[in-house]
């Protein structure tokens, strides 16, 4: 519920950002000053429709590439009539973006401020330069410090809303807990790798959270590998239930399954799971040296 709020939030702050220059249409000298606001009205309008509370792409993929083009071309036909859109670059900065487009955005509030000081007293314009470039400092600044934060966030939710499917980071967590809960409470615990095709990928995915049960987790390894922890009460009902499951998964290329008290460290399992010629192999593993 909280991130439904969060969501209707962004919405309407963005649907008010689109209203600023929808209102500032009427009032362009040229056709295309008018064009350049309307477009960046629908941008922020169409954001607003299709945004959602979404972890299956990643937050640094530069949708912000489109603002950055629209408002280095409205100062760069308009600069007397708009100088004050110059600090808009301050907040295009500040987003969680690749090292490529944060180097664009700062060549181009570099030349946006360069064309914006030609109309500037000199004075004015280094004063204006010096405290840009301070804002473009503090806001990457920030950008940068929000990269981790982003990726601590996306680990600890589902990959897709109302999916139990977590990213590959949350696993090896969940192993070392679901083992503990097995020696505990002696119950048979399984480690299910399932390898497929990448344009099957996400149907898969949602087969083997549905066929799952709700305490039992998901997790996407990559773009071709899926993750499931089976918990059951023996080694029988663990084979009977893997049977089900993949009798469910036509798409499936290759299957690996290890019991948790056995289980090698994942990167070798994952390994093991590459060189695997069989479609399936259900193998006792091997004993750890070590206890988790």
């Amino acid at each position: 519920m909280q991130s439904k709020y969060k969501v209707s939030l962004l919405r309407l702050n963005l649907l008010l950002a689109a209203l600023l220059p929808a209102l500032m249409v009427p009032t362009a000298r040229d056709f295309s000053e008018g064009m350049l606001l309307g477009l960046a009205a629908a941008w922020l309008a169409i954001s607003a429709g299709l945004v959602e509370f979404s972890h299956r792409r990643p937050p640094l993929v530069p949708w912000q590439l489109l603002p950055s083009l629209l408002l280095g071309a409205l100062l760069w036909t308009s600069a007397e009539h708009y100088p004050f859109w110059l600090w808009g670059w301050a907040a295009l900065v500040m987003l969680p973006q690749p090292a490529w487009m944060a180097a664009l955005n700062v060549l181009l509030a570099t030349l946006s401020w360069a064309w914006v000081a030609r109309l500037l007293p000199v004075e004015q314009a280094l004063a204006a330069g010096l405290v840009l470039a301070l804002l473009l400092a503090l806001g990457l600044a920030r950008a940068r410090r929000l990269i981790p934060l982003h990726g601590q966030a996306r680990g600890r939710v589902s990959l897709e809303p109302g999916l139990r499917l977590w990213p590959g980071a949350s696993l090896a967590r969940d192993l070392a807990r679901e083992r503990g809960r097995g020696r505990r409470e002696g119950t048979h615990s399984e480690l299910l790798l399932v390898r497929t095709r990448r344009r099957h990928l996400w149907r898969v995915a949602r087969q083997l959270c549905d066929m799952t049960r709700r305490f039992e987790h998901c997790y996407r390894l990559d773009g071709r590998t899926l993750a499931a922890l089976l918990v059951c009460r023996d080694a029988a009902q663990a084979a009977s239930r893997r049977a089900t499951l993949l009798g469910h998964l036509p798409r499936v290329e290759r299957v690996r399954a290890v019991p948790l008290q056995r289980a090698r460290p994942l990167s070798e399992e994952l390994h093991a799971l590459e060189r695997q010629a069989a479609p399936l192999d259900v193998t006792q593993g091997v004993k750890p040296d070590a206890e988790d």
